[in-house]
């Protein structure tokens, strides 16, 4: 006899409808899984036989054939354990079949219960997509899977609670749509910060537009304290922002417990010793990087020039295009990757070139050769570079307190709110605008255009710079509430550009 079951299987965090199908044969008893499956897949054997008899059910006999469709597509995970037992079962008649527009996800225990599986959204999602009516999943998982706000989600304990609701003997209860909660944590606050008032002013419009920064200064100057405080003026995420963001943890199994939506901006700061897969992503069998996991938040690296320079040159693409795609032999998967870079770095290497107490004793080729480790077209792509000079006595001893993030987030907010009326609530922000947008909303007076004209001459930009100043100037103009980009806008911007840094101008 033969018996379908649906299910899902996840390549990057895109979800795909499955069909574990269940041939049951006269024969030497046997059991094999075919369509492409990978190891752990194929230990469901074990798995399922142990849950069945721990749950009180007999296991078929019989020389079973269990095939995952479509053969071509990938199948990775755990998940595949309940519509694989659910296939035999059906097929054997102990339990009756399925409908067919209801889905099913989960890892099954040796005594039957069910274990929560990673990517639970991404595929409940896809069984929206699919017209799926339900989804039926581990309990652990339920809560995650109603953000879909999609097919109905059935939370289920273990097998023999499970066989008892299909076979109409007990009836299983919907989970509940989870509500998010009031998040009172306290946050790092930009009040914590004495002085580098304009630091934190270049934050703001980077924080406002989703601009790329670098902060260059001596040690303790404050640059790692102010990037650390910088998710305390990001714009709050639309409830788009937060499901993408929450389908890459999902797939990285990474959701705390109680809490399955990331409802604030990541914020990412991997060591320098990463690798190239753990920054970008990769592996055998692929897996979102570093700079997945800051999608839509700041992705912070502390001694920039410390980092692999093939691993900074491997974001230079992501940063342009939002995305990364690994390809392997098996295939290529795309991962998210729209997240705001926040760098920091000494000016050399003993840190204090520059520095008006004269301690630094590196020569010159020590210093070029120490900056020169980022490369230009990296460096290029950074919107916002800032000196961050040493604090200095006098603002160390005020007693004033300084402004506190809250007020920083409204100016920034409402600067976000601007942009969603501009690009028509499409998610863009300022630093993501292409050519037609920039066109059409970064038109330049005849003062503004004198300014630009000068600084592209002066300080030999590239096209690439040209555009990114433009950008920022809109951003500064949006934060100033104003409709058109004045020269001090551009003057503004342009003074985010005038430090030099290794090769780039």
């Amino acid at each position: 006899m033969i018996c379908s079951v649906r299910t899902m299987c996840i390549s990057g965090i895109r979800g795909s409808l499955v069909t574990a199908e269940a041939f049951i044969s006269n024969g030497m008893p046997g059991f094999d899984i075919v369509g492409l499956p990978d190891a752990a897949v194929k230990e469901a054997r074990e798995r399922v036989r142990a849950a069945v008899k721990s749950s009180g059910m007999r296991f078929p006999v019989s020389h079973i054939t269990v095939n995952l469709a479509p053969a071509n597509l990938k199948k990775t995970g755990s998940h595949f354990d309940l519509p694989i037992l659910l296939a035999i079962m059906a097929a054997a008649g102990e339990i009756r079949k399925p409908a067919a527009d209801c889905a099913f996800l989960g890892e099954v225990a040796l005594d039957g219960s069910l274990r929560s599986v990673s990517g639970v959204l991404p595929m409940v999602l896809a069984a929206k997509r699919e017209g799926i009516r339900a989804v039926f999943v581990p309990a652990a998982n339920a809560a995650e899977a109603t953000l879909a706000r999609g097919p109905v989600v059935i939370p289920i304990e273990n097998l023999r609670q499970l066989a008892d609701g299909l076979n109409g003997a007990v009836r299983l209860p919907k989970q509940p749509d989870w509500v998010p909660r009031q998040d009172d944590t306290p946050q790092p606050d930009f009040k914590d910060v004495l002085g580098q008032e304009n630091v934190k002013r270049a934050l703001e419009v980077a924080a406002a537009g989703s601009h790329n920064v670098l902060l260059i200064g001596p040690p303790g100057s404050g640059k790692s304290m102010l990037s650390k405080r910088l998710p305390s003026i990001l714009p709050d995420m639309t409830w788009e922002e937060a499901l993408e963001v929450t389908q890459v943890y999902s797939v990285l199994s990474m959701l705390p417990d109680g809490n399955p939506l990331v409802s604030h901006r990541p914020f990412r700061a991997p060591h320098h010793t990463v690798s190239n897969a753990g920054l970008v992503g990769g592996g055998s069998n692929p897996k979102p990087g570093e700079i997945s996991m800051a999608h839509k938040g700041v992705l912070f690296l502390d001694e920039l020039p410390e980092f692999r320079k093939d691993s900074l040159d491997l974001m230079r693409q992501p940063l342009e295009d939002g995305k990364v795609t690994i390809s392997r032999v098996a295939g290529a998967v795309t991962y998210p990757a729209e997240f705001m870079m926040v760098c920091a770095m000494n000016p050399c290497k003993c840190g204090w070139y520059g520095d008006p107490s004269g301690r630094c004793r590196c020569s010159e080729a020590a210093v070029e050769a120490y900056q020169s480790r980022i490369s230009g077209p990296m460096l290029d792509r950074i919107d916002i570079v800032v000196e961050v000079p040493a604090v200095q006595y006098e603002a160390l001893r005020t007693r004033a307190q300084a402004e506190p993030s809250a007020a920083v987030k409204e100016r920034v907010n409402a600067a976000r709110i601007i942009q969603n009326r501009r690009f028509e609530d499409s998610g863009m922000c300022n630093a993501r605008m292409g050519p037609q947008e920039m066109r059409r909303h970064c038109q330049l007076g005849q003062e503004a255009e004198a300014l630009m004209k000068m600084a592209f001459q002066n300080l030999g930009l590239t096209a690439r710079s040209y555009d990114r100043i433009l950008r920022v100037a809109r951003t500064v103009a949006d934060l100033d509430g104003s409709e058109n980009i004045e020269a001090q806008h551009i003057a503004e911007a342009i003074q985010y550009r005038s430090v030099r840094v290794g090769n780039r101008g």
